[in-house]
């Protein structure tokens, strides 16, 4: 019986190092920070955004923003995989309703542009679509 309690006891504390490992190895913050580089010409950088889905464990990433009338946003996605890595961004007004999306048709796009027309807070979501690694960063940029 103590030989199966200190198996048990040993199992849980390797699981809870692999799980700690798995979480550590996304690098969300540097993959936002490369994203900068990144944002569309005439755009002027607001904000990174980290995100980890903690290795599947995570659905959804969220962010909220208060976005201006009358502006342009862009919001791009960076990772160290495929392009986007199944990461879908999308983005709500304040009565929770989709304004945009880099996922259409069944196609994922890098980025995408918002044309703004009524001032107010935006929800930003990040989910992720057979990504493989639930991992990356993106930036938010503005222009007038």
């Amino acid at each position: 019986m103590r030989q199966v309690i200190n198996i048990l006891g040993i199992s849980i504390i390797a699981l809870i190092f692999s799980v700690s490992f798995a979480n550590a190895q996304c690098a969300a913050d540097a993959q936002a920070n490369a994203c900068i580089s990144k944002l569309q010409d005439g755009f002027t950088f607001l904000k990174t955004f980290k995100v980890d889905g903690q290795s599947g464990a995570k659905a959804k990433v969220e962010y909220s923003y208060v976005f201006s009338k009358d502006t342009q946003y862009f919001l791009n996605i960076c990772n160290d995989g495929a392009e986007t890595d199944g990461i879908v961004v999308t983005m709500y007004d304040s009565k929770r309703q989709m304004v945009s999306t880099n996922f259409n048709k069944g196609k994922f796009y890098p980025g995408l542009v918002y044309p703004c027309n009524a001032t107010g807070i935006y929800y930003i979501t990040f989910t992720f679509q057979d990504s493989q690694n639930h991992c990356g960063g993106s930036v938010l940029g503005f222009k007038r």
